[in-house]
């Protein structure tokens, strides 16, 4: 049945041109945006994903920053530790020329002091925008390690969550310095130290020829800096004399940033050691780190001479005006002017240089492992964006033969059309 009404045939042709209109504007979306998925309408699933995946490649690229950044602290830090290291060696230089006694040793002396003071140049100078990482000028707030912020992690149930390279501090200064906080007060026993408050062991501890590895712990509670730590000892019938005893009350372990309760052990021995050795002293002091019940203990080991009792006792006082020393402050001791102190100077030179050597050590490692990660970002960035990619761009050769086939399709789709459009014409000839 023929209508003038009704064109099916010029519907059927509209509508596949509409079709192919539609299609042709998707092809064309996707050569110019070079997307195949550029909004969620396109696909919601697939939008969603890549998004997700954008925001990380956004976050990484900034961790490549931040790693960038940590990496050129580090360096500063590493290659001032090294440069120490080398200082510290021809101060060695000159200890070892020193135990001669056909040589000036005023002036050997004037050459230390000198190398001295360009290594505390050096650590003042070891900063990069305003953190120095050899510096013991730090307060109590302070943190012994710094974060450098390397990875996002994100879990299967879509968390996320930031991971970090701690990179701890190495104290290479050659000066105290001085920490701030409240003043001493009475507090309670040591094993229920709390920051601020200045506690007294609960028990002493004596030291004879029959019992000679007393020992203390120390308890495991946190070391904050500037902590103030002595041992407290108190002479018997034929033991250390007065003005010995009031002297050793003096040497106090101050704890340092990230110092742990085996370092304070570690430190008071040393301290103690130093100056018992000075004086000819028979008692000594060891730091036993452990587990248990030798954690962190400090071992007093009494004399060899009979009735030579020493009773100790373990203080710890609040950062009201205590002085952090620094890892180096022992060269400042350092004297050479007398064939005694050249000859003591041998074994804190020695120790002074391992511990530079540490440092850079330590310095070298973060820093490589710094560089390594870095990489990795680089790595991983590259690979999602290639995801992202495999998932929303468009394949232009693809694009391409579609928008060719369509084009033709266009052009037939109107000629169909225009035909259509011309069949109601034929019905007039009925009529003449």
């Amino acid at each position: 049945m023929s209508s003038i009404l009704t064109n099916n045939g010029a519907m059927v042709a509209l509508q596949t041109m509409k079709s192919i209109n539609k299609n042709m504007g998707q092809v064309q979306a996707e050569i110019s945006t070079g997307k195949a998925v550029g909004n969620a309408k396109d696909n919601a699933a697939v939008w969603a994903i890549s998004k997700t995946m954008e925001s990380d490649v956004s976050g990484f690229k900034a961790i490549s920053d931040s790693l960038s950044l940590g990496s050129s602290t580090i360096a500063v830090a590493r290659s001032a530790s090294e440069q120490i290291t080398k200082l510290l060696e021809e101060v060695k230089g000159k200890v070892v020329n020193s135990q001669e006694d056909n040589v000036d040793r005023s002036k050997i002396q004037a050459d230390i002091s000198a190398l001295r003071d360009q290594i505390s140049s050096i650590v003042g100078a070891a900063q990069f925008n305003g953190l120095n990482l050899l510096s013991n000028k730090s307060k109590t707030a302070e943190s012994g390690t710094i974060n450098v912020l390397s990875s996002l992690d994100r879990s299967s149930d879509g968390s996320v969550s930031a991971s970090n390279i701690n990179v701890g501090k190495a104290d290479l200064s050659t000066t105290t310095s001085v920490v701030g906080g409240a003043a001493l007060a009475a507090g309670a026993a040591l094993t229920a130290k709390a920051t601020g408050a200045a506690t007294t062991a609960a028990t002493a501890l004596t030291g004879a020829v029959t019992a000679p590895t007393t020992a203390v712990t120390i308890v495991t509670n946190s070391v904050a800096a500037g902590d103030g730590y002595n041992i407290t000892l108190t002479a018997g019938a034929a033991g250390l004399s007065t003005a010995n005893t009031a002297t050793i009350q003096d040497i106090r372990y101050v704890a340092r940033d990230g110092d742990t309760a085996a370092d304070v052990a570690k430190g008071l021995a040393s301290a103690f050691n130093d100056y018992a050795k000075s004086k000819g002293l028979e008692t000594q002091m060891s730091a036993a780190v452990g587990s248990g019940a030798t954690a962190n203990q400090i071992t007093l080991t009494g004399s060899t001479t009979v009735g030579n009792n020493v009773t100790a006792q373990l203080n710890v006082y609040a950062p009201a005006g205590n002085t952090i020393g620094g890892g180096l402050e022992k060269l400042s001791s350092i004297d050479v002017s007398t064939s005694a102190g050249a000859a003591s100077a041998l074994g804190v030179i020695e120790g002074l240089t391992q511990t530079a050597i540490q440092a850079a050590s330590d310095f070298g490692t973060a820093q490589k492992r710094i560089e390594i990660q870095n990489t990795f970002v680089g790595n991983l960035v590259d690979s999602l964006k290639s995801g992202i990619g495999s998932m929303v761009d468009a394949n232009m050769e693809e694009a391409s033969a579609r928008l060719q086939a369509l084009q033709v399709q266009q052009q037939l789709a109107t000629q169909s059309l225009s035909i259509a459009n011309q069949a109601p014409q034929s019905i007039l000839a009925l009529f003449r």
